[in-house]
């Protein structure tokens, strides 16, 4: 008896060994294609292209995958690359995933690297950037498909890298996203059982990763408020309804959803108008005036309480004025939900690829993210990786926020990134062989 219990002791410790010796060969092979990564990263912020358009993004996306050698499925949801790795050993399928889109920001950093392109979104013209790092997702997974392609013999399953399109929003009247890949079969042939996702954070030190079980980022809903007068002269208000002033008491009235109305200590909630229309000319009170906004949640329930709530603010107070208020409320992007059991499961994974002092547990954000369609259909961990440098590097340059002209990323930071994807994929694929 006493021979097999150290004969079991010694399996473990060969296994865990050989799980060990993987991880720390794909951790040296990241760090020795890091400049790789870096100029991978530089020509994709050099040449960004608006959701639905990423044309030549997918293209350098495939010839990369293809020259790895790796099965590559194109125009996925419009401009998607799917490439699929099958290890020499059995296993798992594993989804790792990067968007790819960039956005109509007019760029300010000086860097050789900055972008020039310019074109029209809506009817302005305007710059387009990659203004909130999906440049730097796209050269991080390209980095992990390298690492883990040469190794292909050992990985004990499957691994499947999603290019994502579209993850800010498809333009009005057009499909895209996680949401369309999915109706187009991604998650299927094979069915990965999880998905890994992360996020550059241009306020989180390099180095450092941030992580939430549980709802980790909004549900992002789109509301449209028509607010219906009766036009009039400007000097004769009587002679009307004035949806103009009607419109500015409904936006305060909304306000009070939140501040008023809303279990705060539960989950945070944002209701936002972000554009209003209405009126053709100084002296004349128009008939029509049109409100748009986001609303951002994090519980359902809370989700379809604010619903309820804005319909009966807007359409009463409207009421009260003498005009009408339609109101039309559409869910776009759901919860991104950390799996609580996976999370807790991979947190290792990511002690291990930045030191367990700097994984950082934080609160929840409301800011959006495309991923959570993934994690309504299989178990996903989406986490955050720094990019914001140094003190002294901040010191000589204004550094802006994400979707901002001044936005800016420490690419020293990425490694951490490749290090966290390649140890999450491997260390599942060990659990579940």
């Amino acid at each position: 008896m006493k021979y097999i219990y150290s004969l079991f002791l010694a399996l473990i410790a060969l296994s865990a060994s050989g799980q060990n010796g993987l991880n720390e060969k794909a951790e040296k092979m990241a760090k020795e294609i890091e400049n790789k990564v870096i100029e991978w990263r530089r020509y994709f912020h050099e040449h960004p292209e608006l959701s639905n358009r990423e044309v030549e993004t997918a293209a350098k996306i495939a010839g990369h995958l293809k020259s790895l050698g790796l099965e590559v499925q194109t125009g996925v949801a419009k401009t998607g690359v799917v490439g699929l790795l099958k290890g020499g050993k059995k296993g798992p399928v594993v989804a790792l995933r990067a968007d790819i889109d960039a956005l109509p920001v007019t760029e300010r950093v000086s860097v050789p690297f900055a972008s020039k392109v310019v074109t029209e979104y809506n009817g302005i013209k305007t710059g387009v950037m990659h203004a909130c790092g999906h440049d730097t997702h796209i050269a991080m997974l390209m980095g992990v498909a390298e690492v883990l392609t040469s190794m292909k013999k050992d990985i004990p399953g499957t691994v499947k890298f999603i290019f994502q399109p579209a993850e800010e929003g498809a333009p009005p009247g057009e499909e895209g996203g996680a949401d369309l890949m999915i109706k187009e079969g991604v998650l299927e042939n094979p069915k990965p059982e999880v998905i890994f996702g992360l996020h550059i954070s241009a306020g989180t030190p390099i180095g450092q990763i941030n992580y939430k079980p549980g709802g980790a980022m909004a549900a992002s809903d789109r509301f449209t408020i028509k607010v219906k007068g009766s036009q009039a002269h400007g000097s004769t208000p009587w002679a009307g309804v004035d949806p103009v002033v009607t419109a500015s008491q409904i936006i305060y009235g909304l306000q009070t959803i939140v501040s008023r109305q809303t279990e705060l200590t539960k989950e945070a909630a944002v209701i936002t108008v972000g554009e209003i229309k209405g009126g053709v000319r100084f002296n004349i009170i128009p008939e029509e005036v049109e409100m748009t906004g986001t609303i951002r949640t994090l519980d359902t329930g809370m989700q379809d309480r604010i619903h309820e709530k804005i319909k009966l603010t807007a359409t009463k107070i409207a009421e009260s004025n003498g005009a009408t208020a339609e109101v039309h409320i559409q869910k776009m992007v759901p919860v991104t939900y950390n799996d609580p059991e996976l999370t807790s499961k991979m947190l290792p994974s990511l002690e291990r690829s930045a030191g367990k002092e700097n994984v950082n547990l934080v609160n929840a954000i409301t800011g959006a993210e495309d991923f959570s369609y993934f994690q309504k259909e299989i178990p996903g961990l989406y986490f955050f990786v720094g990019g914001q440098p140094l003190d002294a590097e901040k010191k000589s340059m204004t550094l802006g926020g994400h979707h901002t002209p001044d936005f800016y990323i420490d690419e020293s930071g990425m490694l951490t990134g490749v290090k966290a994807m390649l140890n999450l994929t491997l260390d599942y694929m060990q659990m579940r062989k």
